[in-house]
């Protein structure tokens, strides 16, 4: 289980990031992409090489993000290029529904390579909705590994949108509240905001019931309908409420605080939510991503310290991927 989460500063950059929920990681690390490192995509054909004369696309682009590679090639869980365009990709179990071979006439993208297509061919967001009107999103695995069934929340600094592939196709949502957890659809995630329009950071008006006058006790009490479990509506409803209520600040450090603090307001601990294999799910790390500096931040269950790299820390001219450990 999964949230992230987008926002402007107010310089009007983007910052992005999410917390990755799970029983363990998988030796995940930040991974850059070089523009000039060699990639051919897996179904790549007539479709995607039309895709490159066209307009919409931007690439190849350097990106940068936390993942493992495999076979040489980058399964990013997030990333980032170096035009503030952002991808997380989050569980999205008994929902998603992916092509069983490719699709004619379709520009067919296996699932694990989705955020570095996004990332290397593309500068804007308005870009990928164009290009995701072509898209089919095969279900194929690799180095051994089955495919992993996610959404995806797709960012820059003009808002976010969110990319569901299910039995009957692809469904591109304009995100209005720029935060994504998990399953169900994120449109119902939409609709479940409307029970709690009420909640709010204001100490409520006292009132009177009958000859009682009841009053708050202090601050917090406009927060009272806000849920507090790990169950994925509850956390897409919490991120919701913190990612629309924190001030707009203004530095780079701060920013950084403000993202990893409402992420830490989703985080999951370990032993308050069991998996079904008897496992206990925690936030096995948090990331964030600044557009303004092209900064990856990334902090671990087991260790709080935030960490840094950026694009400026690699050699961007390099044609073979890098693993920063």
């Amino acid at each position: 289980m999964c949230t992230s989460i987008r926002f402007n500063d107010a310089a009007g950059t983007m910052f992005f990031g999410r917390n990755l929920d799970w029983e363990c990681g998988y030796g995940e690390v930040p991974v850059l992409a070089p523009k000039g490192w060699q990639y051919q995509w897996v179904f790549e054909d007539a479709a995607h090489h039309a895709l490159y004369n066209e307009n919409t696309y931007s690439g190849p682009h350097n990106v940068l993000g936390i993942g493992i590679v495999a076979e040489n090639t980058p399964l990013y869980f997030d990333c980032m290029n170096e035009e503030g365009l952002a991808v997380a990709g989050l569980l999205f179990a008994g929902f998603a529904a992916y092509e069983q071979s490719p699709v004619e006439g379709k520009i067919n993208i296996a699932a694990y390579e989705l955020p570095l297509w996004i990332c290397r061919n593309f500068s804007t967001l308005e870009q990928v909705e164009h290009a995701l009107e072509k898209l089919a999103i095969v279900g194929k695995g690799i180095a051994g590994m089955e495919p992993s069934y996610l959404h995806w929340m797709v960012a820059d600094k003009t808002g976010s949108l969110v990319i569901e592939y299910m039995a009957d196709g692809i469904h591109v949502h304009r995100n209005t509240v720029d935060v994504l957890a998990n399953q169900p659809s994120f449109d119902w995630h939409l609709e479940n905001l409307r029970s709690y329009y009420m909640v709010s950071p204001e100490v409520p008006a006292s009132c009177t019931w009958g000859n009682a006058e009841l009053s708050a006790y202090g601050t917090g009490a406009g927060m009272r309908a806000l849920p507090g479990d790990y169950y994925s509506s509850s956390r897409f409803v919490r991120a919701a409420y913190l990612n629309a209520h924190y001030p707009a600040v203004a530095s780079e450090a701060e920013n950084t605080t403000r993202l990893f603090r409402t992420l830490q307001g989703v985080a999951m601990i370990e032993g308050a939510s069991r998996m079904k294999n008897g496992n206990f799910e925690k936030t096995i790390y948090t990331s964030g991503y600044s557009a303004a500096t092209g900064s990856c931040y990334f902090s671990t269950y087991e260790d709080f310290t935030l960490q840094r790299c950026s694009f400026a820390d690699f050699d961007l001219n390099g044609t073979q991927l890098v693993q920063k450990a």
